[in-house]
């Protein structure tokens, strides 16, 4: 059977020439930048470390492909954006992944197939999904060199829109879908990913959250038992469970709060003074804070609760937040809860840039491997972007763009028998860029 990708085709002529073209270049990959990716995993040791706490009961001596190439083949994957595992029915023979996943590009065995992905996907259960939780926050634990004197992890989920019947997914009239709302959490100090966990589509009750919380700190008070934690969430994580559990256990906390008219009421004194500043200097807009004591009916004392009083000639706008934390009403929003709005970009780069909505797969624990998957993929392009110096454009750039510049280069792999020679575009506007990379992520040694 002819294959149609080999067949030739033709562009308009230039200069009075003639232009052909076909896809058969020889041994050239589309991903060259994948070598830089491998750096950062044998750096980080993803592969192995999920490898390791997923059961193998495999004949060792008719295995093929080892579980940690597996996993690196398909992280790859996600990383270059290709999310599906199908693409590895093609990607298997690229000269330029195989040699990042340790293997020679002509000489040696190609990568897995598709076939074999979705078997390993479907493979863990649900104590191996918790053991590979665990070891992403162990690995967040170790990109510390020193242990940190304080930390603010952000949670909050995001809409995973299903297309078909997985399990799990419920209509959330919100989004008017049957959705996931899996929560995401962060250290947006670092922009680095905590943890991933899928979770039916709904708003999550303060016992469900008080448990996700419970174990995630567990976990981490591992490594950090006197690192001062603080939690990060919009007003529907605040909830009088969570907020009881983390004064009970010395957890710092602030959370946003929904209005009421008994929090209006409680300054409604701040707000008519900044009303009436603002109508008489005839200004456009004139914000303010304001602070009180608070108590919910379904809270069992009171807390402290800081109000933004934004006056506008549409009127006057107030948003309050609940916190545990010390400072003035003002430092309190501006500074510490408004940071919380870069968890989102992070939700942004994780479920957009790296396609983790692509939970498909009908059974549960199958779709939370691969948010595992695509959080490793996360890693991979975070550390790239970490190597690139402060003053250059990359270093605050978006995943797309790291890939698009970094990782989608066109490449020649020469293999010979002493050694395999990569052939890079000498045009390559990020040749300079790409080169220090490579060296700072050398292991070291000889």
């Amino acid at each position: 059977m002819t294959d149609d990708s080999l067949l030739p085709f033709s562009f308009p002529a230039v200069a009075g020439k003639k232009i052909t073209a076909a896809f058969d270049g020889g041994r050239i990959s589309s991903d060259g930048g994948v070598m830089l990716l491998a750096q950062a995993e044998r750096r980080l040791g993803i592969a192995e470390r999920l490898a390791r706490v997923i059961p193998d009961g495999r004949d060792p001596d008719r295995v093929t492909h080892l579980l940690p190439d597996i996993l690196r083949a398909r992280i790859f994957a996600i990383a270059c954006g290709y999310e599906d595992a199908d693409d590895l029915d093609r990607l298997r023979t690229d000269p330029g992944f195989k040699l990042a996943c340790r293997r020679l590009p002509d000489s040696g065995a190609d990568l897995c197939s598709q076939p074999t992905v979705s078997r390993w996907e479907n493979a863990p259960g649900l104590r191996d999904l918790v053991r590979l939780i665990g070891v992403m926050i162990d690995l967040y634990c170790a990109s510390y060199q020193t242990l940190p004197e304080a930390v603010t992890l952000d949670i909050d989920d995001t809409v995973d829109v299903v297309h078909g019947h997985q399990q799990l997914s419920f209509f959330n009239a919100h989004y008017d879908e049957r959705c996931f709302l899996p929560i995401h959490v962060y250290d947006t100090a670092t922009s680095r990913p905590v943890a991933v966990i899928l979770r039916p589509g709904k708003t999550p009750s303060g016992k469900e959250v008080r448990g996700h919380l419970r174990r995630l700190v567990r976990r981490l008070r591992r490594h950090w038992p006197a690192t001062r934690l603080t939690i990060r969430g919009d007003g529907h994580y605040g909830r009088p469970e969570v907020m009881d559990w983390c004064e009970a256990n010395g957890i710092d906390y602030i959370f946003g709060l929904p209005g009421n008219l008994a929090l209006d009421r409680a300054v409604d004194d701040a707000a008519d003074d900044i009303r009436t500043r603002r109508a008489l200097d005839q200004k456009p807009c004139l914000r303010g804070f304001a602070e009180t004591r608070y108590q919910a009916k379904s809270w069992k004392r009171e807390r402290r609760a800081c109000a933004r009083i934004e006056a506008t000639t549409r009127g006057l706008d107030i948003r309050f937040v609940v916190t545990s934390l010390g400072g003035t009403a003002q430092h309190i929003y501006e500074t510490l809860y408004c940071a919380r709005g870069q968890a989102e970009n992070l939700i942004k780069l994780h479920k957009a840039q790296l396609a983790s909505d692509r939970t498909s797969c009908r059974r549960p624990l199958a779709n939370q491997m691969r948010l595992i998957l695509h959080t490793a993929a996360y890693w991979l392009i975070l550390t790239l972007r970490d190597g690139i110096p402060k003053a250059h454009a990359l270093a605050t750039a978006e995943f797309v763009t790291i890939r698009l510049r970094l990782l989608k280069l066109g490449t020649r792999v020469i293999e010979t028998a002493a050694r395999v020679r990569l052939a890079f575009a000498a045009a390559c506007p990020d040749a300079t860029l790409f080169r220090d990379i490579a060296t700072s992520l050398l292991p070291a040694g000889p």
